[in-house]
């Protein structure tokens, strides 16, 4: 299978019974699993217990570091269904201890004010390298870590707008642009591009602490760690449509760095909003 189907495969989790399902990790070497996988999955088995509503936010937090080779327990708890909003709690579970604990509202949709923030004016993605030019421009330059990334295929396509600034990590604004979508065409089911979303929105986001000091996460003098993780959805989209990350950081320190990110679609509609908190700890 290609990456994104192998993704796809571990994001249709196995039910267990009422409120509980089980998903696994793809064998990519990771020495833990990645925290936007365990977020998409846990999204899944939420979406799974509610009909009629779509999810407009969640806040997870991590606490273990998960194990890709074993399975993950995701627990579901039907804490509220009313007549617009349904609420739940997601416990995933390695070895008996929760590794992940997440809270996900839905609500029905509704007419309503709307404004937004603008889109920023970046490069677009026709005009950027693709995966072959970055691997043959930028990979060479990059740390170990950072280029056994970039060379291995992926299950989401990244170009980042500004690619001198984003590989060369000179020190800088805490502020950076990355244009993604799914590395293939996606079935039409809304909770897929849902799931998908969520899975890519834990990519770069950190690094949006580290940029300031000419750093990445990747790095090996840097020991970081997703610790939690909001997202809220807006509009509708499809993941396998090039949506551009706006990701900037308003704080760091204390071997933590906080990062902000806006996910618009290319016509300029804001359809998301991230917030994350992470460990960037100097070894």
């Amino acid at each position: 299978m290609t990456p994104l189907e192998t993704l796809l495969h571990h994001l249709d989790l196995e039910p267990l019974d009422r409120n509980l399902w089980r998903g696994f990790t793809p064998r990519t070497g990771r020495t833990r699993v990645y925290g936007g996988q365990v977020i998409a999955q846990a999204l899944v088995a939420a979406i799974r217990t509610v009909e009629q509503r779509a999810c407009h936010s969640l806040h997870g937090y991590f606490m273990l570091p998960g194990d890709p080779a074993l399975p993950i327990l995701f627990e579901v708890d039907r804490i509220r269904d009313g007549r617009s909003f349904a609420t739940r709690r997601v416990r995933a579970i390695q070895n008996g201890a929760a590794i992940f604990a997440m809270m996900a509202s839905f609500h029905a949709e509704e007419a309503g004010l709307h404004h937004q923030m603008p889109m920023p004016e970046v490069a677009l993605p026709d005009q950027l390298p693709d995966d072959e030019a970055i691997r043959e421009r930028y990979v060479p330059l990059l740390s170990e870590n950072r280029q056994a990334y970039w060379r291995a295929k992926r299950p989401i396509e990244v170009r980042p707008a500004d690619p001198d600034a984003y590989f060369l990590r000179k020190p800088g604004e805490a502020r950076h642009h990355i244009w993604f979508r799914a590395s293939e065409r996606l079935p039409d089911d809304p909770m897929v591009h849902t799931a998908i979303l969520a899975y890519a929105s834990d990519m770069t986001i950190l690094d949006s602490a580290a940029v300031p000091h000419g750093k990445s996460v990747a790095d090996a003098d840097i020991q970081a760690a997703s610790l939690d993780h909001a997202l809220w959805f807006h509009e509708s989209f499809r993941a396998d449509d090039w949506l551009l990350y706006s990701q900037d950081s308003p704080w760091s320190g204390h071997a933590r760095g906080l990062g902000r990110g806006l996910i618009y679609r290319q016509d300029g509609r804001l359809v998301a909003t991230v917030m994350q908190e992470g460990l960037i700890r100097p070894v």
